[in-house]
């Protein structure tokens, strides 16, 4: 480590040092989740590079999920290089996460400076996070299924929504039922389809700077292809327009071929915007 440097867990009464850092620092980096960085303090893996008691950079990783996590918070002062407090804080956040076990890092970033980090420390980018959007041109055409209701999610619905979200994706993009309490408080349109045994899909809802952006998307695996998330979709744009939102955006994986075949399908279309996803694998296979 170099000398006169120490790096410590972040506690919280770091709480306001670490905000002016994401404030007034140029180089930040940022997972963009509905969770505010300062509100991981006191999770595992959230650390500070010191030097006589000022926090010099900050490195957050915690955990919302089993065998994997972001790097959810990376920044530090301008007087210090991103590459030596990136190395720093990287070599340390390895030996603590091994410690847990086989686990995946990953990191969504369009800012160069970031990426370049990543790359040298042997990050991969495996893959991209496309943009694609609609607008008002045409409504998509949607039927409801047969048995299938739609209906305002409520708060009493989210430990059901929660099973849904982890039956519908791997591990890295589940969402557990804290996050989605938050999503849930920031969402403009939330809903759920139901059948007479329950919920079985889901869709969350965001403000956007040009509209709104469909946050979250998720049907039971055994209930899909059945036409229920272009229901869920129709039913978001229809409230939408009703609303005086006419653009609605979604995120999704390039190598999701069957989630970029449904916006399509409903009037999506790709935008330029690509956002690189890095992944770094610490731990071996157990046997």
């Amino acid at each position: 480590m170099t000398d006169n440097y120490q790096v410590r867990p972040a506690l919280a009464y770091d709480r306001q040092e670490i905000a002016n850092l994401m404030f007034f620092e140029q180089h930040v980096h940022r997972h963009l989740d509905w969770k505010h960085p300062v509100d991981w303090l006191g999770s595992p893996f959230y650390w500070v590079l010191e030097r006589n008691a000022k926090i010099m950079a900050v490195l957050a990783c915690p955990q919302d999920q089993k065998g994997t996590t972001w790097v959810r918070l990376f920044t530090h002062v301008e007087r210090f290089s991103a590459e030596e407090a990136w190395q720093i804080l990287w070599e340390n956040a390895k030996l603590d996460l091994e410690q847990s076990g086989k686990i995946t890092v990953s990191a969504i970033t369009l800012q160069h400076w970031m990426q370049t980090l990543l790359q040298q420390s042997g990050f991969v980018n495996e893959e991209q996070i496309l943009m694609m959007s609609w607008e008002e041109e045409e409504r998509p055409k949607w039927n409801l299924p047969k048995g299938i209701t739609i209906r305002t999610m409520n708060e009493a619905d989210l430990p059901r929504v929660a099973g849904v979200d982890a039956e519908a994706f791997l591990p890295l993009w589940r969402n557990p039922l804290s996050m989605l309490k938050q999503a849930y408080g920031q969402a403009v349109i939330a809903t759920v389809a139901e059948t007479r045994e329950g919920i079985v899909g889901y869709q969350i809802s965001t403000h956007s700077p040009f509209g709104a952006h469909l946050a979250r998307l998720a049907v039971q695996p055994e209930m899909q292809r059945r036409g229920i998330a272009s229901a869920l979709i129709g039913d978001l744009i229809n409230e939408l327009l009703a609303k005086d939102i006419s653009q609605l955006s979604v995120n999704t994986q390039s190598k999701n071929e069957r989630s970029i075949a449904l916006y399509a399908k409903n009037g999506f279309k790709r935008t330029e915007e690509e956002y690189p996803l890095y992944s770094f694998q610490i731990g071996k296979e157990t046997s």
